[in-house]
């Protein structure tokens, strides 16, 4: 674990947070698991599909909100398909196959136990994603964690992508907390750095030990996986 200087108690765990609100894609849900359950149909191009896919979403997140023309994530994430596909030379048809199984990725398998943890320790526990409310109300069931986060946060109350701060500042709004009363985690470094830059605690669970990009802000933590994360909050007193 990599921590940098800030408000941490002599354990070096971050102190004064009363709410942990996660990142959904790609860091609750395995984004990757979509072509993975699909790999016999598409082929051996299921790895570099699963990539470019995944590229060119978070592109146009970036390039809609950059030109002030939202659409929501169901949007993006078809027009994304549907560009890899053709750049692949992939069957169109794989398209519907595709989509249905995006809202019902796998859940990386220790989120279950990090949120009984963090919930049991008295943390609010809370989604704030790109998704729309349908698609993330479908993941969160098929995973059945649904029961284990007090509320989910879309990004199209704010009528941007992230990293726009109208989007964190949805939990501040929602929860009535001062952006240093609330854990931001993600596994995307340009996610994390956004969300520190506006000003809440993050921790960056860097999963595949990527370099760490070159923007504004910083994480608090830099994890590999979920299950560390527990480590980084004390328990809370009652009533606070």
């Amino acid at each position: 674990m990599i921590g940098r200087t800030g408000l941490h108690d002599s354990n070096g765990q971050l102190a004064g947070v009363r709410a942990c609100v996660f990142d959904a894609y790609g860091t609750v849900f395995d984004v990757e698991s979509a072509c993975q359950g699909q790999r016999d149909r598409i082929g051996p191009q299921a790895a570099a599909l699963a990539t470019l896919w995944r590229e060119k979403q978070l592109q146009y997140t970036w390039l809609r909100t950059a030109q002030d023309r939202h659409a929501d994530f169901a949007q993006v994430t078809r027009d994304a398909l549907a560009h890899a596909l053709l750049a692949l030379q992939l069957d169109p048809e794989l398209e519907p196959a595709l989509m249905q199984a995006f809202n019902a990725l796998e859940a990386f398998p220790e989120i279950r136990q990090v949120l009984q943890t963090l919930r049991g320790r008295g943390y609010a526990t809370a989604i704030l994603s790109n998704g729309t409310p349908d698609m993330l109300a479908a993941l969160l069931a098929n995973a059945g964690i649904d029961g284990l986060f007090d509320a989910v946060y879309s990004v199209e109350a704010a009528g941007a992508f992230k990293p726009h701060p109208r989007v964190y500042q949805i939990p501040l709004d929602r929860l009535a907390m001062r952006a240093g009363e609330i854990c931001f985690i993600s596994s995307n470094a340009w996610d994390a750095l956004g969300a520190s830059a506006f000003g809440l605690r993050v921790v960056w669970c860097n999963r595949k030990a990527k370099a760490p990009d070159r923007l504004p802000g910083a994480p608090d933590h830099e994890i590999r996986t979920l299950a560390q994360l527990p480590d980084l909050l004390p328990v809370r007193a009652a009533g606070r």
